[in-house]
C-alpha cells in the first residue's frame, strides 16, 4: 500500500475563512490559531488537502497519481462554483 504525498498551487491567494464557512464544517477543519493551514477531507477520491491562504496545497493519502489530479481538479472548481477563485 502507499501513501502519495504531493504540493500544489492554485496560483493565487485564498481566504481560509470564507472557505471553512462556505465549503461547511463536515468537510473542513480550520483552526488559524493552532495551524495556519485548513484541513480539507475529501471522500473521493479518499484524501486530505491541506490548503493555505497562500494558494498552495499539500494532498496526502492518495493511492495512485491520478487521485492526486482529481483533488486539486475537484477543489479548484469548488472554489470556482462558489466565487473564492477566479
Amino acid at each position: 500500500m502507499q501513501n502519495i504525498v504531493a504540493s500544489a498551487d492554485l496560483g493565487q491567494e485564498i481566504n481560509l475563512n470564507t472557505v471553512a464557512i462556505t465549503l461547511g464544517l463536515e468537510k473542513v477543519e480550520y483552526e488559524p490559531e493552532q495551524f495556519p493551514g485548513l484541513v480539507y477531507r475529501l471522500d473521493d477520491p479518499k484524501v486530505v488537502v491541506l490548503l493555505f491562504g497562500s494558494g498552495k496545497m499539500v494532498c496526502t493519502g492518495a493511492k495512485i497519481p491520478p487521485d492526486v489530479v482529481r483533488a486539486v481538479d475537484r477543489i479548484a472548481e469548488e472554489l470556482r462554483a462558489v466565487g473564492l477563485m477566479s
